[in-house]
This record gives structure tokens, C-alpha cells and sequence, in this order.
């Protein structure tokens, strides 16, 4: 370590459990539930992560004086699955040259894209310094020569400036999320749109409700393992349309209900006297977050409408300032969701492979700035609007 970090003490531990939720939650975690301690946790109590499952947890820990400082939720991978940065092609051309990209280090929530803090810091001490030390520590673990690369995924872009210093490559990449802008009600957000673009979200919720169904919130706590396990089925029909298993067992959910920081929120769509669909979000101070999602049939626009219309609504009704609906979907632009830049830091052993990396790196950042910008020529909204509404 340099001078400026010489006086932390870094450590990987083999559990977030190593230490305890108060002194965890103690660091700066800015609302966001999926650094949460019981969050966290409950991956690993439900097998989410751990075992075989490719995912070892590995967390960071920076004290001062036997005090937590600063951490890191960090893993050891196998494989590339559930990150949401994608970086096969990378683990394809080690394995080309015969070298093995895997195990790699990730600073992430597992199966989470969603951006949030990642050098976690006590709001006490010095941020900068935490940071930086952190940053060393992650190149130190590194140069141990155990892993090819670590990763730091969905993080702050501050974060990501102060990862550059420690020599991290960054990256860039685009979700699609909806800010409030002091709407009254859904009326009022709509009035901030074209006049064929209101007409066709408003077409989409009449469909929805010409066909019966009706939605109902419910916070996780209220749901007994029976209704979890209902609703896990439901979420998993989305899974295996797909060819995949969930990634999150059912006693995740009842885990993570249990602590008011992390209690999901389970949206039923109900026609009848059944369920039809459902949906999983998670609340943070400012930001609502949409997860997941099944259906037992395809209805006319109940997707857009359990997963966007139904949680803009809730933004607004519970003074939320973000929604956050999840990965990819250019769909999401024309109904209010506006191109938004995501980051993460890379470092890469090799310094061959870092040389390469970060060519395509560099082309990368060029296109996705190229693509933000035409999705943002998309957006529904007027040209007033837009104009008074601004970046």
C-alpha cells in the first residue's frame, strides 16, 4: 500500500456474516437494499449463492484500529452468469490462448443490475482515502496471481473515477429508468407526453382493465411461505421461457421480508378469484426497483402495465424520485423511460490481455454514447416538456 492507505488493514473474510448488520449497515449504503447486510445475508442462507452455485463470497474489509471502514461485496466466480456485464467474449479469448479467465473477483449484488455503491465507506472517516484504499486492496488481491481480472459492476460514476486512479479500466453501458418530476398522478405525467404516445399508453391500460384484471400491492411480510411459494412459481414461468432455473429460491424471499431495509414489494394482478401475474420490487429511500416478473397466460398489455404503468404509479403516490425497472428493453422509452448511463471499473491481470481489453473498451464507450443518444431522440415526451424537464 501506498503512505496515504498504509494505516487501513484489508482483509477478505468467507461471509458477510463475518461481521455484524450493525456495524455493515453502519457504512455509507445510500438507501440502496441490495448492500444491505440482510440483503446480502440472506444469498447466502438461502444457497443463492455459495456451494456450488460458482458464486463464493468474498467481501472486502477495510478497518482502522479494529474499526470498519470501508467494504466491499465481493465474489469469487466461476463463470459469467448473473452479472449483467457481460464478458464472455473476454473468458472466450483466455480460453483460445489457453489461459483460464476463471475464477475472476466481482464487486456486485449477485443476479442485480442495478446501480448502487460499491466502495462502501463509514460516513465517519476520510471517503477519499477509504476509496483508494479499497481500490489497492482489490489490485493487491489481483497481483496474488489466484484471478484474472476483478470486476466492479453497477457502481456510482464516482466510484468508478476514483477506481480509474487505482489503474481500473471503466465501462460504460445504458439502462432505461424514469424520474419524477413532481407529477400529481399518472394524468400528470402523461400530459407530459405526445399526443399519440398518451394515446397509446392509455390504450394499453383500458385493455388491461376491459379484461377483468385488477392489481393489489402487497409488502412481502404480509405473505405466508405458501402465497411465496405462489408467487415464486409465477416468477419463475419468465425463467423457464427462457430455458433457465431462477436464480433466487423461494426462501430467499421469506428471508429478506423479514428485515424492513430489504421486505420486497409483490405486486398481484388478479382476475377472479385468481392470480394471473405478479411482479417483485424492492424500495429504497429515493428509488423504487422492479425485478422480476411472470405471467400464467399472455394477456394484452398486462406486462407493460404490472411492470411500468403500475410502478410509476407507486413513485408517485410514495413520493419516489426513481424507478429503476431493470436491464435492457427499448420498449421502456415510450412510456416515459428515459435512456440512462451505467458504469463499471475492470482491472486485468495480464497485461497483455489489459491491453486488448482496453482498445475495446474505448471503441465500446464510442458506440454506447452513439446509441445513448439516438434512444434519447426517442423519448415520448413534448418538445416543451422535454425542453423544461432537461437532461
Amino acid at each position: 500500500m501506498t503512505d496515504a492507505t498504509a494505516r487501513y488493514e484489508a482483509t477478505l473474510a468467507d461471509s458477510v456474516t463475518a461481521v455484524s448488520a450493525a456495524e455493515w449497515n453502519a457504512l455509507s449504503l445510500d438507501g440502496v437494499p441490495f448492500v444491505q447486510h440482510a440483503f446480502l445475508a440472506a444469498l447466502e442462507r438461502s444457497g443463492a449463492v455459495g456451494g456450488t452455485t460458482g458464486w463464493r463470497p468474498r467481501p472486502l474489509l477495510l478497518r482502522q484500529n479494529g474499526a470498519l471502514v470501508g467494504a466491499i461485496p465481493l465474489y469469487e466466480k466461476d463463470h459469467s452468469y448473473g452479472e449483467f456485464v457481460f464478458d464472455f467474449a473476454w473468458a472466450h479469448a483466455y480460453a483460445q490462448h489457453g489461459l483460464a479467465y476463471y475464477p475472476k473477483l466481482v464487486a456486485a449484488t449477485p443476479f442485480t443490475p442495478a446501480t448502487g455503491p460499491r466502495l462502501l465507506a463509514h460516513p465517519a472517516a476520510e471517503r477519499d482515502a477509504v476509496r483508494a484504499a479499497l481500490g489497492e486492496a482489490l489490485r493487491a488481491v489481483l497481483a496474488q496471481g489466484q484471478h484474472s481480472s476483478v470486476h466492479v459492476q453497477f457502481a456510482r460514476a464516482d466510484e468508478v473515477d476514483a477506481l480509474q486512479s487505482a489503474g481500473f479500466m471503466p465501462r460504460m453501458d445504458c439502462q432505461f429508468l424514469w424520474e419524477n418530476r413532481n407529477y400529481c398522478d399518472f394524468d400528470d405525467f402523461l400530459a407530459t407526453f405526445t399526443a399519440d404516445k398518451r394515446k397509446k399508453v392509455k390504450r394499453e391500460r383500458r385493455r388491461v382493465a376491459e379484461s377483468g384484471i385488477q392489481h393489489v400491492w402487497r409488502r412481502g411480510g404480509s405473505l405466508d411461505e405458501d402465497e411465496w411459494r405462489v408467487v415464486h412459481a409465477l416468477l419463475a414461468t419468465t425463467f423457464h421461457r427462457h430455458g433457465h432455473e431462477p436464480y433466487l429460491p423461494p426462501a430467499f424471499f421469506v428471508e429478506v421480508s423479514r428485515d424492513p431495509l430489504t421486505e420486497p414489494r409483490v405486486l398481484l394482478a388478479c382476475q377472479g378469484d385468481g392470480v394471473v401475474a405478479a411482479a417483485l420490487f424492492f424500495q429504497g429511500d429515493d428509488t423504487l426497483y422492479g425485478r422480476y416478473w411472470g405471467c400464467v397466460a399472455d394477456y394484452h398489455s398486462l406486462h407493460f402495465e404490472t411492470c411500468y404503468h403500475q410502478g410509476v404509479e407507486y413513485c408517485i403516490a410514495e413520493g419516489l424520485q426513481r424507478f429503476e425497472p431493470g436491464t435492457q428493453g427499448e420498449h421502456k422509452i415510450a412510456r416515459g423511460f428515459a435512456p440512462t448511463l451505467t458504469h463499471s471499473a475492470h482491472s486485468i491481470a495480464d497485461p497483455r490481455f489489459a491491453a486488448a481489453i482496453g482498445r475495446y473498451l474505448a471503441a465500446e464507450r464510442d458506440s454506447i454514447a452513439t446509441y445513448y443518444a439516438q434512444a434519447d431522440e426517442h423519448t415520448p415526451f413534448r418538445r416543451d416538456t422535454a425542453l423544461a424537464l432537461g437532461p
